[in-house]
Formats: structure tokens, C-alpha cells, sequence
């Protein structure tokens, strides 16, 4: 067996370039590229063995461990998961800001490979700088914290150890069921120490997407059902994207007469403007899909983890003969709640669930309902959207304004607030993945950090951030990643003084208002923060703007900017769009001193009892 020797990150390093992908009929690295903020506890070892491969694995370097993570996971959610990168820290502080990214990838099922360094293998000089000890177990360090929001962690102890541990990364990385983070925690030591690799390792290797077929038995279950249906639905969730059954989906939907919903991670599968595109569903749905999906006996689930967010807390499909198919990779999403699973790859589970319909369609009187349903609907999106006279506009006039000026030509990202609620109803999704949504974990402080991978990504694209004041003074400090790397980006600030988003939901559950909006917040001073100040110190062209036609102006500008623009908008905290929507599972206390947790406790319960048992 021929060898060559190298160190344990050297041999990690040359390992990444050799991994490759076809996209589109283009033989692509599967790895984009190494975000890295370098430690004592990564910076002799991974950061030497970067160096050497800096023009085959390009090394960006980011601003805070976490938003360096979540620009990553950015990178894999916009390329559909066929493309992906690598993240290292050091030990400690640098590491553990990484649990939430990890948390991200994990419950977005994003592939993401973490490389945080790790404490000495020999233990000769414990404890080391930044490490955490177990009075009770020698073999923990932090990077235990990983264990959790990993699907596939290691320490590496030993250099050959890499050797299995990176098929078993790869293995999971691209693996359409299993896929989600993979943490290999690599000793400082270790990474220094020289072994006999085998050349064979660094041969170049193509990963694509499995395509697993449904099994006959399941097959000819779901068949039957949907045979049998008077009210079909398909709710069309992020593996539709990640399978590339878009143009599957559209074609199945109109060959059958089925409209389509749209979770968060779906939304942008069928296009805003087709006959049978319903719009988004649950808790943050159209009236369309909810009215439908209310009635509908035979639920088809295709991609999705139906979080309680897509059910409405499981209280949205009220048809007592209602039936789930869950088409889906994983069987641990397809068995959901009783439902009736179909392993299987969307794009192929689609293609022969219609060739056994053949020519079935949806009863007329069905297709009739969809018909109506969608034309309240759309209205409801162009009054909601449209400019007003209000001093503060609503985030729903933000969108509109967004909407006109950037078109179809955008991908709009966003993550967590007020913000993505509203999108989901309004945003008038056009080419697959124009919409980019983390609302799986709902991370706020992701957006910008995202905004930056999703450039990498799609660079011919005008990338759009929308975020609220909140979010932005969360994690900002990737705005001077984007200057620096020459990733333009359009970041748009909602500034409703505080976090109106959840002030909202304390005032629907009873509660007083305090501690969201600034004003409730305990102070001596309110700070007025100039947001616009502050993104220009970081680098970007930066304006705060006074109404939506001002709005429309900056926007139209930076289209022709030359680095990322932040644009700041003063928002009204308490507008939200009425039109659409679902009931929401949120607890209320059984007793309270203030009346009104009392009544909404009445009104929890009532909802309760209304709610189908599952």
C-alpha cells in the first residue's frame, strides 16, 4: 500500500479538496470553502495545514464563531445541500459558540462540518488554556456540548483515527435521510502528529444526492388513499427544494388537480402566481391553504417535519377522517403523528405516486374551492402590502415596498421575529430558493451571517436580508465579512424599538407588557441606536430612511451600490396582518392575579378542546 506522511490536519485538509459534486452537469468541490477564526487551540496545527491548500479550499475568516457557522449553513441551504463547508475554532469559547449554529444544521437537516480544536490527547499539560473540567469523567471536554445537535460526532485521539471518522462524516453529509452536522473534535496535539496515510484516502471522490425509491407495500398504501380522496392537499415542505422536485411538484400538482401549501422551508417550490399554489400553511398561513387544509382528508406531506408551526399545533386539520402521507427520506418525519409513511426521495416518490394515479384528479367540486379560495386571498396580500398613510409603516408594507423594487430577481433571507411570519403570507416567491427562511430553530442573529453563504452560493443574485432591530443587535459583525470578501449584499433594518414579535404574543397570552419593547424594559436612559451609523462603521453604505417611498429610493439606489447597503426603516411594533393565520399552541398560566391571563387561560383551554386528538 503506497503512503505518504502527513500530519493529522494536513491529511484533514488535502481530504476536503479531493471531495467533489455535479451540479447541473458541472463537476463541483463539495466543500465551498474553510470559515476560520484562528486559536492556540487550532492555529499551529488546522491553520498550517489551510495554508498549504489555501488555493484548492479557500480559508474565509469570520467575525464571531457562531455567525461564521451560520453563514455556512447560509452556503448548504442556498445550494440545496449539494455544496457545504467546513467551520473550525479553537478550544473553549471559540468552540462553544458553535453549539447554536450546530443546533441550526441539526433541526434544518443542513450539512455542516465543525472542527473545533480540542484538549490535549496525552493530557500531559491539563488543563490547558480554555479548558473545561469534569470532576467526575477525564474523557469530557466542551466539546461535549456538540453531542446533542450533532448527527455524527468523534474526537479525534489518535492520527489514524481520522481515517474511519471522515467516511463516517461523508457518510452523513450527504446522506438525504441522516443529513445534518457532523462535529469531529480534533485534539491540538493530534493535529500535529505525522502518520502513514494511505494515498488512496485523498483520491478525488463525487458525492450525489441518493435517490431512494418507496417501497411497493407503501407505495400502493398511499396510492389507495389519495384514489380515494375527495379533498386532496399537498403540503410541500424544504425537501422538495433539496430533492429538486420543483418542476416534479408543479407537474404532479396541475396532472392531478392538488393544491399546493408551503411550509417556511418550502415556500418558493411552486410559484406565488399558479393556479394552485394555496400559499403558506399553518399558524403563519393564508387563509387559502388553511381553509382548504381544514376540510382536506388526504394530507400529502411531502419533505416536511410537520412542526407544530405547518399543523398548527396539530389543531389545523379538523376533518375527523383526515389521513397524513408522509412522503419523506427520513422515517422518523414520515411516521409522524399516525401518518401513513412513504420512504422515499421526493422527486421519486412524486414521479411514481403519479404514474400509479395515472389520470386521477381531484373531484371538480374541489378544484372550485381551490379556485375561490385563492382570490380573497390575493387581495388580502395586495391590501396588506400596499403603501399607506401611517406614520410607522407595518412590516407588511416594508415587504410590499422590498417586493416592487427587487422583483423576482431576489433571494429574500430572513430568520426569526415578527419578520418571517409575515413573509411566509406575503412574499411573492418566484424561482425555487429565492425564499431563504431559517425558521426550523428560529435563530435570531442569523439572518446577515446567512446572507453572506447565500451570496457565496448564488453571486448573480441580488441577496436581500430583512431583519428586525432585535435580531440586528444580536450578531451584526458578518456586515464586515461581506465588504471584505466583496459579497454585496441589501440588508434591510426593521427597527420597531424592541422585540414586537414576541411583545405581541405577551399581550395575546394575558400578559403586562414588559421587558420586549424598550420602553417596558427596565432603564434609566432609552438608547437611541443608530443602526445606520453603526453598519457604516462597519463598513457598508448605510442610510435611514423616513417613509416607503423613501424606502423604494435607497432601495432602487443600491441596486448600483457597490458594496452591501444597510437601509433602516422605523416600523410599527404592534401591526401584524390579520388576513390568514392559525391558532397556536402557546401554555397560559392556570392562575394569574392579572384578569386577563385569566381569560386568555379560558380561551387556551377552549382552543384545547377543540383541537382533534391525534
Amino acid at each position: 500500500m503506497t503512503t505518504v506522511r502527513l500530519t493529522m490536519a494536513q491529511a484533514l485538509a488535502r481530504f476536503l479538496t479531493k471531495q467533489m459534486t455535479v451540479v447541473d452537469g458541472e463537476t463541483l468541490p463539495l466543500f465551498g470553502g474553510v470559515f476560520a477564526i484562528f486559536g492556540h487551540g487550532n492555529v499551529a496545527g488546522f491553520g498550517e495545514a489551510l495554508y498549504q491548500v489555501r488555493d484548492e479550499l479557500p480559508t474565509f475568516r469570520g467575525q464571531n464563531e457562531q455567525t461564521m457557522a451560520h453563514a455556512a449553513i447560509g452556503f448548504a441551504k442556498a445550494s440545496f445541500r449539494r455544496r457545504m463547508m467546513a467551520v473550525t475554532t479553537s478550544i473553549g469559547p471559540g468552540a462553544t459558540n458553535m453549539v447554536t449554529a450546530a443546533a441550526v444544521a441539526h433541526v434544518n437537516r443542513l450539512p455542516l462540518l465543525l472542527l473545533p480544536g480540542d484538549v490535549f490527547a496525552s493530557r500531559l499539560p491539563d488543563p490547558v488554556l480554555q479548558q473545561v473540567e469534569d470532576f467526575g469523567d477525564g474523557t469530557v471536554s466542551a466539546n461535549d456540548c456538540f453531542r446533542p445537535v450533532s448527527r455524527y460526532f468523534d474526537r479525534i485521539q489518535r492520527p489514524e483515527q481520522l481515517i474511519p471518522a471522515l467516511n463516517r462524516a461523508m457518510a452523513v453529509l450527504t446522506d438525504p435521510s441522516d443529513c445534518g452536522p457532523v462535529t469531529l473534535a480534533l485534539c491540538q496535539d493530534v493535529q500535529t502528529e505525522a502518520y502513514d496515510y494511505p494515498v488512496q484516502m485523498f483520491e478525488p471522490r463525487i458525492w450525489t444526492p441518493r435517490r431512494v425509491r418507496p417501497s411497493e407495500d407503501e407505495l400502493a398504501r398511499a396510492v389507495g388513499l389519495l384514489r380515494q380522496a375527495q379533498k386532496p392537499l399537498i403540503i410541500a415542505g424544504g425537501g422538495v427544494l433539496y430533492s429538486g422536485a420543483a418542476e416534479a411538484l408543479a407537474a404532479f400538482a396541475e396532472r392531478h388537480a392538488i393544491p399546493v401549501s408551503e411550509t417556511q422551508a418550502g415556500k418558493s417550490s411552486l410559484a406565488y402566481g399558479h393556479d394552485l399554489n394555496v400559499g403558506s400553511i399553518g399558524v403563519t398561513g393564508a387563509s387559502a391553504a388553511n381553509v382548504l387544509a381544514e376540510e382536506a382528508d388526504v394530507i400529502l406531506a411531502v419533505g416536511s417535519r410537520l412542526q407544530d408551526f405547518t399543523t398548527g399545533s396539530w389543531g389545523l386539520f379538523k376533518n375527523p377522517k383526515c389521513r397524513v402521507i408522509g412522503l419523506n427520506t427520513q422515517v422518523f418525519d414520515a411516521a409522524k403523528h399516525r401518518a401513513e409513511p412513504l420512504v422515499a426521495d421526493a422527486l421519486a416518490g412524486l414521479a411514481e405516486i403519479s404514474a400509479d394515479l395515472g389520470h386521477w384528479q381531484a373531484p371538480e367540486a374541489w378544484q372550485a374551492q381551490i379556485r375561490l379560495a385563492l382570490v380573497g386571498w390575493r387581495q388580502s396580500v395586495d391590501t396588506a402590502t400596499a403603501a399607506s398613510n401611517r406614520e410607522l409603516p407595518s412590516d407588511a408594507e416594508v415587504i410590499g415596498a422590498v417586493e416592487r423594487v427587487m422583483t423576482d430577481k431576489a433571494t429574500i433571507v430572513c430568520a426569526s421575529g415578527g419578520l418571517p411570519g409575515e413573509l411566509h403570507k406575503l412574499w411573492k416567491s418566484g424561482k425555487p430558493g429565492s425564499y431563504h427562511m431559517e425558521y426550523g430553530y428560529s435563530c435570531m442573529g442569523y439572518e446577515i451571517a446567512a446572507g453572506v453563504g447565500v451570496k457565496m452560493a448564488k453571486p448573480n443574485d441580488d441577496v436581500v436580508v430583512m431583519l428586525g432591530d432585535g435580531s440586528y443587535l444580536m450578531a451584526n459583525s458578518e456586515i464586515a465579512s461581506s465588504v471584505m470578501l466583496g459579497l454585496k449584499l441589501t440588508i434591510v433594518v426593521l427597527d420597531n424599538r424592541g422585540f414586537g414579535c414576541i411583545n405581541r404574543l405577551q399581550m395575546a397570552t394575558g400578559g403586562a407588557n414588559f421587558n420586549n419593547l424598550l420602553v417596558d424594559a427596565r432603564h434609566e436612559t432609552l438608547p437611541a441606536i443608530d443602526f445606520a451609523a453603526h453598519a457604516a462603521a462597519l463598513g457598508a453604505i448605510a442610510v435611514k430612511v423616513a417613509s416607503i417611498a423613501d424606502l423604494e429610493a435607497a432601495l432602487e439606489a443600491a441596486k448600483s451600490n457597490s458594496r452591501t447597503t444597510v437601509i433602516v426603516i422605523d416600523t410599527d411594533p404592534l401591526i401584524t396582518t390579520e388576513a390568514g393565520g392559525h391558532w397556536w399552541e402557546v401554555a397560559v398560566p392556570e392562575v394569574s392575579v392579572r384578569p386577563q391571563v385569566n381569560q386568555a387561560r379560558e380561551r387556551y383551554e377552549a382552543a384545547l378542546k377543540r383541537r382533534p386528538v391525534n
